[in-house]
């Protein structure tokens, strides 16, 4: 308990360490981005007097370090400032884009357990035979293709040739549900390589696992191959899979952004998108706090996960 209770306080306070470094690196990044936000906010033609009260209006007439204490303090507090395009906060940017975003990533991981564990498990049932290969071979050949390019293929098969799907959810709003042929296509695009991923982890830890003294004895003493390959290998194969499965909800928040830009859906990554086109710098520092905040904490929940499912990682870290 001590070891545990010791490596949850490292943890956390690496956890929050990198969360000060991700805000600092934010704005940092944001400063740098070259051009001006007061002329672009100012129009074809600015005036000087103009961009003078815009500048005065967005405080970028102080010091970065006064901006950046401003910012910083309130961030706790849930206040990531204000629209330069519209005068919005921030938080209402974020409300209304988290909805799309969240169901497309709880889609695929309500769809990758079931699939990626199914075709683990029946690529190690037919080890080195012809349903092996052809898993094997399918999931690299798919997880080699990038989410855009094969959100491309897809939109040109499905939607355009074949006439299935429709090829963006464009003029449906935010209320995807409504239409749920328009989530098919992005929901594939998203699903497919941690599929892959997962499925071959899955295989790897159960050919493993059949092949150690314990399932033998399992089977010596008369238990079915059902019950050694569900109720003993794969509880022991599952820890590597279930840290993957964890490190995939921080890769969809990545592939969200394509996959959103792609198909014309109202999710965080088109807000962010939208962001950065308009020189909109409090939306994209808000959005960049949301996403690397949310990927600090995803990869110390995977941690906790690994060590809880195998202590002894806790002699590497």
């Amino acid at each position: 308990m001590t070891g545990l209770r010791s490596f949850v306080a490292r943890r956390l306070l690496l956890g929050v360490a990198q969360t000060v470094a991700v805000v600092l690196l934010v704005f940092a990044l944001t400063e740098a981005l070259p051009g001006d936000a007061a002329v672009a906010l100012a129009g074809d033609q600015p005036d000087p007097a103009r961009i003078a009260a815009i500048r005065k209006a967005m405080d970028l007439d102080r010091p970065a370090y006064e901006r950046l204490a401003d910012w910083a303090t309130g961030l706790p507090h849930g206040d990531f400032g204000v629209s330069l395009a519209s005068g919005r906060p921030v938080t209402q940017y974020i409300g209304d884009g988290f909805g799309p975003t969240l169901l497309l990533a709880a889609l695929t991981l309500a769809l990758l357990v079931p699939v990626g564990f199914g075709l683990g498990v029946l690529a190690a049932r037919h080890e080195g035979r012809l349903v092996d290969r052809l898993v094997s071979s399918v999931t690299l050949a798919v997880y080699a293709v990038p989410e855009f390019a094969l959100g491309v293929l897809l939109v040109t098969v499905l939607a355009l040739k074949l006439a299935w799907l429709p090829p963006t959810a464009l003029g449906y709003g935010t209320d995807l549900l409504a239409h749920p042929a328009a989530l098919v296509l992005p929901v594939l695009v998203l699903l497919a390589r941690p599929v892959c991923s997962l499925s071959r982890l899955v295989r790897a830890g159960m050919v493993d696992a059949l092949a150690s003294p314990y399932a033998a004895h399992a089977r010596r003493y008369g238990v079915s191959g059902a019950r050694v390959r569900y109720l003993h290998a794969l509880p022991n194969a599952s820890a590597p899979a279930v840290q993957q499965l964890a490190r995939t909800v921080d890769w969809l928040l990545c592939g969200v952004i394509v996959v959103e830009a792609l198909f014309v859906i109202p999710g965080l990554g088109t807000v962010l998108l939208n962001a950065v086109a308009e020189r909109d710098v409090p939306v994209v520092q808000g959005l960049a706090v949301v996403f690397g905040t949310l990927t600090v904490v995803l990869n110390l929940g995977a941690d906790l996960v690994a060590h809880r499912l195998t202590p002894r990682t806790a002699v590497a870290a």
